[in-house]
């Protein structure tokens, strides 16, 4: 967020300038559907604002964002009186503040003399829009959004069409109002995003405000075609309907009468158990079909929240514990260009650093000059930075009510930024290159390619290293990490006998590695990993495909023309075959694996393995599934025959295999399906 000014820094007018900004973006996120700022900013512009309050306590009004909930009902749809106040909740945003509400909890029901045990139900935080629905006699008669928490907005039309809502209900009480959230799945999202891009229209932001948006369609065809879905979490007016001692059983009611629950909401007994809860699904928020941004947690017993009660604004029996942001805005000091092992050049952001998605991020990624053009980022812009998970950082796009006047926009620099070279962009597509196979850039980056886990695995020899041996003279291309002077290393400060040995060791090992891992370190434009696989086991030597012509690599089961053309062309290259020689003196490994002989039972089938099995590696039972005729990919589909789950399986190809209804089998039903091409 841009910097406080000197004025702002009096209480009064600080306050007054945060009860401006919010009620500001209050408007654009209700109102409008198209917030300025990431919810981690908005965030902390009310903590600020609240902090303030507390601290002087003169200046709260009864007016004040921190007072309320939600933002104002939109004029364009009917008004909607809650006769149950749809309220907001109090965050926390680590187990510090988590355990503090704990104890706020207990204090108060110490006080009330009740010295019952409490019980907590964890639900999953869905990133959608707040809903009520109103049943009369089992019939759906009006679906309001929160608004303002008193009044929300008639969206009835629009919600019929979503088709998790039920219209009609068996078995209902005269009146039953049920709470919840409705969302947009993330696959429905790409989808969309897809279409417009091929439309030539912009994307939308995220999942949260497209389901908003549809949400609020006037036409509600419009809305049935955003395929929204929803949860049920809550119940607000019931007459005539059941006890329940309770939330957890309420929920089970719910799912009785026909509304979705979601299957991951679970009953703990204490805090520690509910903030590990609340770490595993931080760590796992990625496998899910749909966003979460935290888990709401909610005491059970229903008369304990009676005596506990509410604020003005939250329940105090609720929290949400909120997950580090994975959006939030930073100055951007400056756009650079890198130059990868391709040539390619990629424009990065370079920001004032900033903590999003759980570490302190100062560069992200720009991908390439359209997406620049397109974004129109320039350099002095406060940006909006998104990083999910393990993702590379990002930026999003500019907030541009706080560019300043005059900020020229950025242009794409015409040569390389390394050896001077002038780029060159090829029809058809999306980046620039540098063509100087000699760039030192690209030099450095297809040896620390070489080097790679995914290549050669050479421990050790990383970028920094590379770079330095190179700046030294010891390395101008990928053989000559076979060639180093390791009596010079030693005398090199940071390269005593013992890592000068260990580096020597890994090389050493790296030359029986298989062909493929050759042909991949090689960094043949196009080629991967299983195009590299495909040509060690047909061709068996490296020296037959030295020799192969274009139509013999293309025959390759996997290998099309593009591929073909590309192994050819580095192969007929006079400094490539160098580099082949030197490797073959090296005595790097050319041989290829050994074709099994195998009964070909996986003849035309998909299977994709997950988690460790017992008596096979990943690779080997690859190998295994290929060697009997079967394809081995790395994610599941609509064409995956079965998932194989092993220990510690990955969430997101269990969930996509269910999903889809694709067979799971455990390492017995795949030893069953090798030995008779039939499913257990």
């Amino acid at each position: 967020m841009p910097a406080v000014t000197e004025a702002a820094r009096d209480p009064a007018e600080r306050v007054q300038e945060l009860r401006r900004q919010i009620r500001h973006h209050d408007r654009l996120y209700y109102e409008l559907d198209a917030p300025e700022i990431p919810d981690a900013d908005y965030d902390a512009l009310v903590r600020e604002l609240r902090a303030l309050e507390d601290e002087y306590p003169d200046l709260r009004t009864p007016d004040s964002p921190t007072q309320r909930v939600g933002g104002a009902p939109s004029p364009a749809f009917a008004p909607v009186m809650h006769r149950v106040p749809m309220m907001s909740l109090d965050n926390a945003f680590d187990e510090a503040e988590l355990q503090a509400w704990g104890a706020r909890l207990q204090r108060r029901l110490t006080e009330l003399g009740d010295g019952q045990r409490v019980h907590f139900v964890c639900e999953l935080k869905i990133d959608g829009v707040a809903i009520s629905l109103r049943y009369e006699h089992g019939e759906l008669v009006q679906a309001a959004t929160r608004g303002d928490g008193r009044v929300g907005e008639d969206v009835t039309a629009n919600a019929r069409v979503v088709r998790d809502i039920p219209d009609r209900l068996e078995g209902a009480p005269p009146v039953l109002e049920v709470r919840g959230e409705i969302y947009m799945p993330i696959s429905v999202f790409e989808r969309i995003n897809k279409a417009q891009v091929e439309a030539g229209q912009r994307t939308y932001a995220n999942p949260r405000n497209t389901a908003a948006g549809s949400l609020r369609q006037k036409d509600p065809s419009v809305t049935a075609t955003r395929e929204l879905s929803f949860w049920s979490y809550q119940l607000g007016e019931v007459q005539g309907g059941p006890a329940f001692a309770t939330h957890h059983e309420t929920l089970a009611w719910l799912r009785d009468l026909g509304f979705p629950v979601n299957p991951e909401i679970t009953v703990l007994d204490d805090l520690p158990a509910v903030y590990e809860f609340c770490q595993r699904w931080e760590a796992n928020r990625h496998s899910l079909p749909y966003e979460i941004d935290g888990v709401v947690v909610k005491v059970d017993e229903l008369n304990v929240r009676d005596q506990l009660g509410s604020t003005s604004k939250a329940p105090r029996w609720a929290i949400a514990y909120k997950f580090p942001p994975e959006e939030r805005t930073t100055l951007l000091k400056d756009i650079m260009v890198s130059i990868g092992r391709t040539g390619r050049a990629t424009p990065f952001a370079v920001l004032e650093p900033v903590f999003v998605g759980g570490s302190t991020v100062g560069l992200a990624t720009l991908h390439n000059e359209d997406q620049v053009r397109e974004k129109d980022v320039r350099p002095g812009d406060i940006v909006i930075v998104r990083k999910a998970g393990e993702v590379i950082p990002e930026v999003v796009g500019p907030v541009l009510a706080d560019r300043p006047k005059g900020l020229r926009r950025w242009t794409f620099p015409k040569r390389c930024p390394v050896c001077g070279t002038e780029l060159v962009r090829l029809y058809g597509e999306a980046d620039r290159r540098c063509p100087n196979e000699q760039c030192p850039a690209r030099v450095a980056g297809a040896i620390e390619h070489f080097a790679s886990r995914g290549a050669m695995d050479i421990e050790g020899l990383g970028e920094q290293r590379v770079r330095l041996f190179q700046q030294l003279g010891m390395v101008h291309d990928v053989a000559d990490v076979y060639h180093l002077d390791y009596e010079r290393l030693r005398s090199l400060e940071g390269f005593g006998d013992v890592s000068v040995a260990n580096l020597r060791n890994a090389i050493e090992a790296s030359k029986s590695r298989p062909l493929a891992n050759l042909l991949v370190g090689l960094n043949i434009r196009h080629l991967g990993p299983a195009g590299a696989e495909a040509l060690a086991r047909h061709f068996g030597h490296l020296d037959r495909l030295l020799d192969a012509s274009v139509e013999e690599i293309a025959s390759v089961e996997g290998i099309g023309p593009v591929i073909a053309e590309s192994v050819h062309e580095w192969f007929t290259n006079p400094a490539n075959r160098r580099i082949v020689e030197k490797l073959r003196a090296a005595g790097v490994n050319f041989e290829g694996p050994r074709v099994e002989q195998a009964p070909q039972t996986l003849a035309g089938m998909s299977v994709v393995v997950t988690g460790t099995l017992a008596n096979y590696s990943r690779e080997r039972a690859e190998e295994v599934i290929k060697a009997h005729g079967g394809k081995a990919p790395g994610s599941v589909s609509t064409k995956t025959t079965a998932l194989v789950v092993g220990e510690g399986p990955g969430a997101a190809k269990l969930t996509k295999a269910r999903e889809l209804g694709v067979p799971i089998l455990d390492e017995a039903g795949f030893e069953h399906l090798l030995a008779t091409g039939e499913l257990p």
